[in-house]
């Protein structure tokens, strides 16, 4: 007979502060296909069965003008499973709902730091009792991290100012078929 693993949390305090290395295997991350096609799964099924804050703040991003920035709903980012998910945009928002085991919040949310994901928490219940302050707070958050990538690509730019960023072979939009 074989000994069986068992699952364990090390504290998020005696993990490693190293980032994880970005890898060719599963999609970019270091994530095998089946693990990653399991996760998806799980992300359907949570998309079907939401909860009620889940399901109000979805209804209110869909009627939002958000212009090119958009949250996905249970969206799979890495190894993680994140309530709205904005990937351009580098930020992840996480409801925390009745029951949550906050270790397992805090390693997730450590681990979409390590990635350059920030992640905002918002309690179930302020969606359902103030919706405005929530939208209003999300709306600081997104400013926030739009400021940052501006700020970003900036420095960016003036650390290497010989790459060029202009397609060489367009044609002006007017003489295109």
């Amino acid at each position: 007979m074989t000994n069986r693993k068992t699952l364990q949390l090390r504290s998020p305090d005696e993990t490693a502060d190293a980032e994880p290395a970005i890898k060719k295997k599963g999609r970019g991350w270091e994530i095998s296909e089946k693990r990653l096609d399991a996760l998806h799964d799980m992300a359907r099924e949570k998309r079907r069965h939401s909860s009620p804050a889940h399901k109000a703040l979805a209804e209110r991003f869909a009627k939002a003008d958000l212009g090119k920035w958009k949250f996905t709903r249970h969206a799979v980012i890495g190894s993680a499973i994140v309530d709205f998910g904005s990937p351009t945009l580098g930020m992840a928002i996480m409801l925390d709902e009745e029951g949550e085991d906050p270790v397992i919040a805090k390693r997730r949310d450590k681990s979409l730091n390590a990635v350059g994901i920030k992640v905002m928490r918002i309690a179930a219940a302020d969606v359902l009792n103030d919706m405005d302050a929530v939208l209003a707070r999300i709306t600081a958050g997104m400013r926030m991290r739009i400021a940052d990538k501006k700020t970003r690509a900036r420095e960016h730019a003036a650390a290497n100012p010989r790459q060029d960023y202009e397609r060489p072979n367009r044609r002006p939009r007017e003489n295109r078929e």
